[in-house]
C-alpha cells in the first residue's frame, strides 16, 4: 500500500548516486550530509559526496530498519491504499496493514483502549445477566410489587448497557458526559435491583464488581461518583431497614437479625466496597507504572539499535575514505587536490588547497565515467547552479566553479570542520531547548535564502545539517547538498516523475509527488526539530510504503508523551507539521519564533487555538 495520486518513482537521497532498486532490494546505509575524516583522533567533516556501499546489506539492515531512510534508491509506483506495487522486474511491495504497526503510543493510550474493550464486554455481560434475572423472576417467590420494581430496574440497566455498547464500539464515542450518565444510570438501577434479593444478600456482589470495574478506569472523578452512588444507595436502604423504618423486602431478608448484627454486617459491606475501590485504583497505578517502564525499555532498545546501525554504517563509510584518488596531486582551477575525503557512485570529494593562498577547501568533481549518465550530470550541474545563486553563511560557501576548460566538472567549497546533526544526535540523542532554537533559526535562514533565490532543497535531514566550526566565535549551522533541489515554478526537472527525499522528514505533498515550495523544506525542518526535542523519529515503519502512508495521513506520537516538554510544543509542531502546506507557518522566521515560544511555554493563544483546530482532523498519536 503506497499513496493515492499520480504514478511516480521514489528516489531516496541517501548517497550522491542514483541507483534505482526494486522495493525488495532496498538496502544500504544512512547517508551523511558530509564525509567524515577521522584522522588525528577527531572528526572533521566536509561538504562531500557519500562513500557508496556497493555490496548488499545484511537482511537485518534492509528496507529502512527502524524507520531510518537508509536505502540508496528505491522505486515504487503509487497505488491506492490496500493495493500492492512493484517496479521493474523486482517483486512487489506487499500491502501494508496498519494492524502491523504499534496501535498504542503510550501506556495511558494502551490502558484506555483496554478500558474500552472491557466496557464493551461488560455491556454484553450486563445484557445477558439482565435477561437471565428477568426470566428467573418469573419463577422465584416474593412480592409482585417488588418484582415489578425489579423488572423496571432491569429495563433501565438494559438501556444503559445498550448505550454503553454503542459508546464503546468506537474510540471517538467513548468520551464526554454521556459516558458518565450511562454509568450512573446503571449503578442506580443495579443497586435498586439488589433490593429484591436482599440488601444483605450475595446480590451485593454485583455492586462490588461495578465499583471495582469503574475504579480501574481512566476517570477518577467518574469512579468516585459511581462508588458514592452505589455505596450511598446500599447504605441508605440498610439504614432504613436497620432502624425499623421499613421491613426488609428481600427474598433473603434480615428481619430476624438484631440491630447490632445488622450494623456489623453493614459496616463490613461498606468496608468491602471501599476496599474494592482502593485496590482497583492501586492496581491501575501499578499497571500503568509497569507498562510505562516496559515502554521506556522498548524505546531505549530501539534507539540503541538505531544508533548501533548508524555507527556500523559510519564505520563502513570511514573504511572507504582517504587514500589516493585518480586526481590526487593534480590541479583543477585554483586548487591542488589531495587525498579523497568521500566517494560516491557519481563523483568524488577531495581535500584541496588554493594554490595561491593555501586556503583549505573541499573539491567535488564528477567522475569521467559518470559523464555519460544524464541524470548524474544534471544533478551535479543543478548543485553547481544552486551553489552559484545562494549566498548566505548558513549554506555551505562556494569558492569556485569549474569552467568549460576543466577536464571534469567540479565545485570547490569551503572546508568544513565539525559534526553533522546526525552524528550529534547519535551522541546526545536529544538537544537542549536553546540548541533546538538555534538550529531552527539558523537552518531557517538558509532555507529562506534558498527560497529567495528560487530554490527548494527537498532533502533536509540531520545528515544535511552541519554544525561547522568557525575561526572566531561559536559554530554555526550550515545546509549541505542541494543535489536534488528544485527551482520554484520549474517543470520537467532532473527528477521528473520521481518523488525525492528522505521519507521520515518528507512533507506530505512531496510524498504524494505534488509540486513543492519553501513550505516543504519548513516541514522537514519541523520534523527534524521533533527528533531533536523528543529523541525519536517522527515516523517509523517496516518499509517505505508504510512510512510514507503515515507521513501523508497520520501524525506522529505527541511530543509531550515522549519527553518532558510544555504542551505548547505539541501545539507548535501540530502547526509546523500540518498535512496541508496552507496550514503551516508561512516562513522560517514564524517557525523559529513559535518553536522558541513553545519550548518556554509562552505560545500565543491564537496559535494554541489554531493547533487545536488542526488536531481535530489529524490528532497526535496517543492524544487523549
Amino acid at each position: 500500500m503506497v499513496l493515492p495520486g499520480r504514478s511516480s518513482t521514489l528516489l531516496f537521497e541517501n548517497e550522491d548516486s542514483t541507483a534505482a532498486l526494486p522495493p525488495a532490494a532496498q538496502d544500504g546505509g544512512d547517508d551523511d550530509g558530509a564525509t567524515r575524516d577521522t584522522g588525528g583522533g577527531g572528526q572533521e567533516n566536509s561538504s562531500a559526496e557519500r562513500a557508496p556501499t556497493d555490496r548488499a546489506a545484511p537482511p537485518a539492515r534492509r528496507a529502512f530498519d527502524g524507520g531510518h531512510a537508509r536505502g540508496r534508491r528505491a522505486t515504487s509506483s503509487a497505488h491506492p491504499p490496500g493495493s500492492t506495487s512493484s517496479s521493474g522486474s523486482g517483486p512487489g511491495v506487499a500491502a501494508i496493514s496498519l494492524a502491523d504497526e504499534s496501535r498504542f503510543s503510550s501506556a495511558l493510550d494502551a490502558l484506555r483502549h483496554d478500558e474500552i474493550r472491557r466496557s464493551k464486554l461488560l455491556a454484553r455481560f450486563g445484557l445477558l445477566m439482565g435477561a437471565a434475572v428477568a426470566v428467573a423472576l418469573l419463577f422465584l417467590p416474593g412480592d409482585w410489587a417488588m418484582k415489578r420494581f425489579t423488572f423496571g430496574a432491569i429495563a433501565v440497566a438494559s438501556i444503559g448497557n445498550l448505550w454503553l455498547y454503542y459508546l464503546s464500539s468506537r474510540v471517538d464515542r467513548f468520551v464526554g458526559r454521556y459516558l458518565a450518565i450511562v454509568w450512573v444510570m446503571n449503578s442506580v438501577a443495579v443497586s435498586a435491583g439488589v433490593l429484591y434479593f436482599g440488601i444483605f444478600s450475595a446480590g451485593s456482589i454485583v455492586v462490588l464488581l461495578g465499583i471495582y470495574f469503574l475504579a480501574l478506569g481512566e476517570s477518577l472523578c467518574l469512579a468516585v461518583i459511581v462508588y458514592l452512588a452505589c455505596a450511598g444507595i446500599q447504605g441508605a436502604w440498610a439504614a432504613l431497614i436497620i432502624f425499623g423504618v421499613v421491613q426488609d423486602p428481600g427474598l433473603v431478608h434480615s428481619n430476624d437479625l438484631s440491630r447490632d448484627v445488622l450494623l456489623l454486617l453493614e459496616g463490613l459491606i461498606q468496608l468491602v466496597l471501599i476496599a474494592a475501590f482502593v485496590m482497583a485504583r492501586a492496581s491501575r497505578r501499578a499497571t500503568l507504572s509497569a507498562v510505562t517502564d516496559y515502554e521506556r525499555v522498548v524505546r531505549a532498545l530501539a534507539q540503541r539499535e538505531a544508533l548501533l546501525t548508524e555507527a556500523r554504517q559510519d564505520l563502513e563509510r570511514a573504511l572507504q575514505l582517504g587514500g589516493v584518488g585518480r586526481f590526487t596531486g593534480q590541479t583543477l582551477g585554483s586548487f591542488r587536490l589531495g587525498p579523497i575525503l568521500g566517494r560516491g557512485s557519481m563523483g568524488e570529494v577531495y581535500e584541496a588547497v588554493r594554490v595561491s593562498t593555501g586556503e583549505p577547501a573541499a573539491v567535488k568533481l564528477l567522475q569521467p565515467a559518470s559523464m555519460g549518465n544524464p541524470s548524474y550530470l544534471m544533478r551535479f550541474l543543478r548543485e553547481v547552479e544552486v551553489a552559484a545563486t545562494v549566498d548566505v553563511e548558513h549554506v555551505v560557501r562556494v569558492l569556485e566553479i569549474g569552467n568549460a576548460s576543466a577536464p571534469v566538472p567540479y565545485l570547490a567549497m569551503e572546508r568544513l570542520r565539525g559534526q553533522d546533526l546526525a552524528q550529534i544526535l547519535r551522541e546526545e540523542r536529544r538537544l537542549k531547548s536553546a540548541q533546538v532554537v538555534e538550529l531552527v533559526d539558523q537552518a531557517g535562514r538558509g532555507i529562506t535564502a534558498a527560497a529567495e533565490a528560487g530554490v527548494v532543497h527537498r532533502d533536509l535531514k540531520p545528515q544535511n545539517l552541519f554544525f561547522a566550526e568557525q575561526p572566531a566565535g561559536r559554530p554555526i549551522w550550515k545546509i549541505l547538498d542541494f543535489g536534488v533541489s528544485k527551482l520554484l515554478g520549474e517543470r520537467g526537472t532532473l527528477t521528473q516523475g520521481q518523488v525525492v527525499g528522505t521519507p521520515v522528514y518528507m512533507a506530505p505533498e512531496q510524498a504524494q509527488g505534488l509540486d513543492v515550495d519553501q513550505r516543504a523544506d519548513l516541514y522537514a525542518l519541523a520534523a527534524i526539530a521533533y527528533r531533536c526535542v523528543t529523541g525519536h523519529l517522527p515516523f517509523r515503519g517496516k518499509d517505505v510504503p508504510s512510512i510514507m502512508y503515515h507521513v501523508v495521513y497520520k501524525m506522529p506520537t505527541r511530543p509531550s508523551a515522549l519527553c518532558d516538554v510544555h504542551d505548547d510544543v505539541d501545539h507548535a509542531l501540530q502547526i509546523a507539521m500540518a498535512k496541508s502546506p496552507a496550514d503551516r507557518f508561512p516562513s522560517a522566521h514564524h517557525l523559529a519564533r513559535a518553536i522558541d515560544d513553545a519550548l518556554h511555554g509562552r505560545l500565543s493563544e491564537e496559535l494554541r487555538a489554531r493547533a487545536r483546530d488542526l488536531a481535530r482532523a489529524h490528532p497526535w498519536r496517543g492524544a487523549p
